[in-house]
């Protein structure tokens, strides 16, 4: 296989143009390889701080000795079976949802275009309800009814965004016009709970990283691995696509094809962090804007968007343990108050600019 990034594509001023044997090439963008590192040391250390709070609190060094397996019998349980699946779960989720939220965004070239407007976060609610409110599943069933919901939902919307084509704003006027209508279905499904249901549906709706364990980890972890490779391998023809579908077709990239591969996958994603954690908000939404801010390169920003969802999520949670005193906040009203400040500022910045 050839992968040919070439020097001249647009967005590449100030790149580095790097050939390998067999003809590959990639092209290296110093700020945006500088950002990436930072990123992922700012997700290492907030993880490393996030794991040794808590009730018991533990110091930064010794929670790296007992990931290296020299930690005390107390601190090892506490870190690697209490803790450490938490951070985990929060790790793939940011990424998840950052990575998704990029896609949407290039596929649909809207800020606006994140799987929170579209409604795919309420159509995984819409199953994973279904599942509490009618079948009193337990939470293996309900993340099940979530990933099914979130991939109907992300069918659904394809298809009557279709036209010759997706077009980035009828795609978010379908999405936005679907959310209502989830949000009437979410709505009815809570009158008819029984108040143990009920309960659960609204800690479920919230998104909450609380009691976490490996049995979230896995399953979420296969799916980034699997997907995660899938959506970065499409970067180049999401990155030509951005031009319109007339360029990207006269530049050999099967269009349809593959943004219906593209939308699939990040449907995929969102759903499997909904399942793992719940519809957590606005970080699809802010994860790639910012990146692309840090970066400053054009294009997609498919990893720096999945990194700054990672940091994004860690800290909300690090937040939404130490910032509101003795009361502990589900991660999803953390991010919740951040991303609505967010919204309406990129709401403002939209409208300056002429956009919307």
């Amino acid at each position: 296989m050839t992968v040919d990034l070439r020097a001249d594509e647009p967005g590449s001023r100030g790149s580095r143009p790097l050939r390998g044997p067999g003809g590959l090439s990639l092209r290296l963008e110093p700020r945006a390889l500088v950002a990436g590192l930072l990123l992922t040391a700012a997700a290492l250390a907030m993880a490393v701080v996030l794991i040794g709070t808590g009730d018991f609190e533990i110091a930064p060094w010794d929670v790296v000795q007992t990931l290296l397996g020299n930690g005390t019998p107390a601190h090892d349980f506490i870190v690697n079976d209490l803790r450490l699946p938490r951070v985990l779960v929060a790790l793939l989720v940011g990424a998840a949802l950052g990575m998704a939220g990029a896609v949407f965004q290039s596929v649909s070239r809207n800020p606006l275009g994140s799987p929170d407007l579209l409604g795919f976060s309420y159509g995984a609610s819409v199953g994973a309800l279904t599942v509490i409110v009618l079948f009193k599943g337990d939470a293996n069933a309900v993340a099940g009814g979530a990933l099914v919901g979130g991939l109907l939902t992300g069918v659904v919307v394809y298809l009557l965004s279709y036209k010759r084509g997706i077009h980035g704003y009828l795609l978010v006027l379908v999405g936005i016009g679907a959310s209502a209508m989830l949000v009437a279905v979410i709505n009815y499904l809570l009158t008819k709970a029984q108040l143990v249901e009920a309960t659960r549906a609204m800690v479920w709706l919230t998104g909450s990283l609380a009691g976490r364990d490996w049995s979230q980890v896995w399953p979420l972890l296969g799916t980034c691995a699997v997907l995660f490779p899938l959506v970065l391998g499409q970067g180049r023809a999401l990155r030509m696509m951005e031009m319109g579908d007339d360029a990207a077709y006269a530049l050999g990239v099967r269009v349809e094809r593959t943004r219906m591969l593209l939308m699939l996958a990040a449907v995929l994603l969102t759903t499997a962090a909904a399942a793992a954690a719940g519809p957590i908000s606005f970080v699809a939404l802010a994860a790639p804007q910012l990146a692309r801010r840090l970066t400053r390169s054009p294009g997609s920003n498919l990893l720096a968007g999945a990194l700054m969802g990672s940091v994004l999520l860690l800290v909300s949670d690090w937040a939404s343990q130490r910032a509101f005193g003795a009361d502990q906040l589900p991660v999803g009203v953390v991010t919740g108050l951040v991303g609505g400040v967010y919204l309406l500022w990129l709401l403002v910045t939209e409208r300056r600019a002429g956009r919307i």
